[in-house]
């Protein structure tokens, strides 16, 4: 007798209070793409997202920038802050290009990530691949305990197959347990919190609850504080059913900020004030 493999993100989705969370993201997100400025403007508000998710990425990374300088800028080879912003916005932009890949190859997509964020900062032989045993990692807001490489390569590879095999896991509980995996594993030398938002941005993208990359997670994450993005992340790390609701939860209240950041967007854009 043959029987279905189980569906550990389905089970995720189960747990008490995400379906709830799962919903109000669902109409927070038809809400602004039903906004009449997306008929007509969507391209301005997608790329005005961008922008934001990258200044909110790169805030809870310890580059935390007015939004009109990181408008105005145009070079981020200086300083560690500048670099940490440079590296946002090109992951922000690179981020919709690799959709097609990430279906077929999530760790192809890593990788490239990873080499988009260095841009070059990093010593060649580190940059687009896990680390290896003893290679130091460099993430400022994440203190959690380090898995080592082996744990890293195998934790990796059970992500790739979750996210091959399919769910049928709403696209907030896959997206929050990638986010969550990458930020637990920091599997690179540096910028894998950038990386691990990134890659939040790519499901929520590709699962079609955000085809038009309008909704810019990055930018809850930020406005709900490096605090509360910290504690809602060790309650991943505890595996508990409450801990990993919370951290679903957390999520979805990025995203719904997001939502609320873009929808202002239009608003002005309404207004012919942006």
């Amino acid at each position: 007798m043959s029987t279905t493999a189980p569906d550990p993100l389905a089970t995720l989705g189960a747990l008490p209070g995400v379906a709830e969370a799962v919903d109000s993201v669902r109409k927070a997100v038809d809400r602004v793409y039903g906004h009449r400025v997306m008929r007509r403007r969507s391209n301005e508000v997608t790329a005005e997202a961008a922008l934001r998710g990258a200044r909110g990425s790169a805030a809870l990374s310890g580059a935390d920038w007015n939004l009109e300088e990181v408008r105005r800028r145009t070079d981020f080879s200086g300083d560690g802050e500048s670099q940490v912003i440079g590296a946002a916005l090109r992951l922000t932009a690179e981020a919709g290009q690799l959709l097609s890949i990430w279906r077929q190859s999530p760790l192809r997509v890593l990788a490239r990530l990873h080499l988009v964020a260095a841009g070059g900062a990093a010593p060649d032989e580190a940059v687009g691949r896990p680390r290896l045993a003893g290679e130091p990692v460099d993430e400022p807001l994440i203190e959690a305990p380090l898995p080592g490489a082996d744990e890293v390569a195998g934790r990796l590879e059970g992500l790739s197959g979750l996210i091959l095999a399919g769910s049928a896991a709403p696209a907030l509980v896959t997206a929050a347990v990638v986010h969550g995996e990458l930020l637990a594993l920091r599997p690179f030398g540096s910028y894998n919190g950038l990386v691990a938002r990134t890659a939040e941005r790519i499901v929520l993208i590709g699962s079609g609850l955000d085809p038009k990359s309008i909704c810019p997670a990055e930018v809850g994450h930020a406005e709900q504080g490096r605090a509360a993005y910290v504690a809602a992340f060790e309650g991943y790390l505890s595996g508990t059913p409450d801990g990993m609701a919370a951290w679903i939860a957390h999520c979805g209240r990025a995203v719904e900020l997001g939502v609320r950041e873009s929808t202002a967007v239009c608003e002005a854009l309404q207004r012919g004030a942006a």
